[in-house]
């Protein structure tokens, strides 16, 4: 009998240690749990809430035991397990139901697409995979948004005389009682009771669940701990994350681009002006020096002030006065009170 190692598990020995005891594996269980194998199947399968049309991944399916009672609510299963001899004895039970399909499949590297399950289990295997987290992160990954994993997996009793019995029966009754049914299962049921003392407990396993990506993560326990149902949601919004790193990308290419605006100003304002703009402004200089020069002081734009209605009229007057013939008064008058003065002499004195 082939006897893998706790602490590496190598897939191989495992798998051969499973060849061994396959034929009589279902028997053995029903024995050794005292029949409460069958209890924990119907509240595994009620958990995962098999229903027609549903695709399932039932991982170290075995013989197909749990892949049967999922497949009897109408559920398409596919049954997965690295242990050539479980699945050929597992075809052999299920032979002519075509709702269940037998794989050969290492759980660390799931031979599936994204998203191919509607749910995905595994049922007291995922303490015999060599990496368990990564066989989590695998069944998340293949399951849909919004699909549930569900984990069956021997754990720790709440109560510490529980857990003292339960130890001692698995230490010294287990092996002997599995002998006596398969003279080539007492090393084996060795190897899966030292496998069992060596798994984390219940919040220790959620935490695993949680790590791989799941959400709304539970677990309640089932013959007070002996063994615990886990149960975790695939999220329905998975993170894109190639589109999140380009995006990423451009952020900084947009400030590097801010950044230059500065220094493209700058650079245009340094920029030597066009050789004709150039010599028109020094042309334009001399010229302005010279006709400022030349322009007398009246000349200044001060003097061109708007011409006020009063001056516009004294102008007026004068023009006309000023182009009239003088009139020759007789040498004898000499009394200038009798003629008035003329009209536009007043104004022109008036103005003075």
């Amino acid at each position: 009998m082939t006897r893998p190692d706790t602490t590496t598990k190598h897939g191989t020995d495992v798998s051969a240690m499973f060849d061994e005891v396959s034929p009589k594996y279902d028997l053995l269980n029903d024995v050794l749990s005292a029949g409460n194998s069958r209890l924990w199947r119907i509240a595994t399968t009620r958990a995962i809430g098999p229903r027609k049309g549903m695709r399932i991944l039932d991982l170290a399916a075995g013989t197909g035991t749990s892949s049967a009672a999922l497949a009897a609510h109408g559920a398409h299963v596919t049954a997965a397990d690295f242990s050539e001899g479980m699945l050929a004895e597992g075809r052999r039970r299920n032979a002519g139901n075509d709702l269940i399909d037998f794989v050969w499949a290492d759980a660390t590297q799931l031979p599936f697409e994204d998203d191919s399950f509607d749910a995905a289990t595994i049922s007291y295997g995922l303490r015999n995979v060599s990496d368990p987290k990564q066989a989590l992160a695998e069944m998340a990954r293949v399951v849909k948004p919004g699909g549930r994993v569900v984990i069956a997996e021997f754990s720790r009793p709440s109560s510490e005389a529980v857990n003292w019995a339960y130890t001692k029966y698995n230490r010294h009754v287990l092996p002997r009682v599995a002998g006596l049914i398969n003279r080539d299962a007492a090393e084996a049921y060795k190897y899966l009771n030292e496998s069992i003392e060596e798994w984390p407990a219940q919040e220790e396993l959620a935490r695993w669940l949680r790590e791989a990506g799941l959400e709304r993560v539970a677990y309640r326990n089932l013959t007070l701990g002996i063994v615990a149902l886990h149960r975790g949601f695939v999220p329905r919004a998975k993170p894109a994350a190639p589109a999140t790193k380009d995006q990423g990308a451009d952020k900084p290419a947009a400030k590097a681009s801010a950044a230059t605006k500065p220094a493209t100003q700058a650079a245009a304002a340094k920029a030597p002006a066009p050789k004709s703009a150039t010599k028109k402004a020094d042309a334009s200089k001399p010229d302005a020096a010279k006709s400022a020069a030349k322009k007398p002081a009246t000349k200044k734009p001060a003097a061109k002030k708007p011409t006020t209605k009063s001056t516009a009229k004294a102008s007026a007057d004068k023009k006309p006065a000023a182009k009239k013939p003088a009139t020759k008064k007789p040498a004898a008058n000499t009394d200038t009170t009798a003629k008035p003065t003329p009209k536009s002499e007043t104004n022109e004195r008036g103005h003075e």
